[in-house]
């Protein structure tokens, strides 16, 4: 049973928004590779988050909120089919007005790669969390982690190499 909001619960949770929202949206956005998504998934985690408040330990709140992001991507993941790499918006490096700047690159990147992978890599560098953490929150082995991230990692270097042209 959920309690009754409160005064103190509602400007308790309002001081918590306040402080983790940017953190919850960055890595919702880094998570979906959609700003609409991510907004969602961001409103979806705070409203469960809240409900739940009452049972949050107010030092881990951000961990629990983390966590329901997370679990919430992860239950979109298995529901919706995977983007084609060449549907991925990317930048035009020949370009230079069609560059985009580093964070919009960075999720169109992202975008590209599979869920596990994509969640491996923003818990694991965007959130500096734990590689044994990060197996816990997606429900993953730790040695699904590691191989995860070595292949995130590997398809994002190949995607950002500059191509040489054979010139030097």
């Amino acid at each position: 049973m959920i309690g009754l909001p409160t005064p103190t619960r509602d400007a308790e949770f309002a001081e918590f928004v306040n402080a983790a929202s940017t953190s919850l949206s960055w890595t919702a956005l880094l998570l979906t590779g959609d700003r609409d998504s991510a907004a969602d998934l961001v409103q979806e985690a705070l409203l469960r988050t809240y409900l739940a408040w009452r049972k949050v330990r107010h030092g881990d709140a951000i961990a629990s909120a983390r966590r329901v992001l997370v679990n919430l991507n992860i239950d979109q993941w298995r529901r919706r089919t995977p983007v084609p790499a060449e549907h991925v918006d990317r930048a035009d490096r020949r370009n230079a007005e069609l560059v985009v700047d580093d964070r919009d690159e960075l999720v169109s990147l992202l975008a590209g790669l599979p869920g596990q992978q994509r969640g491996v890599l923003v818990l694991r560098y965007f959130n500096d969390l734990p590689e044994v953490e990060v197996a816990a929150l997606l429900g993953i082995s730790l040695g699904a982690a590691r191989s995860a991230a070595s292949r995130g990692l590997a398809s994002l270097r190949s995607l950002c190499v500059p191509s040489t042209g054979g010139e030097e």
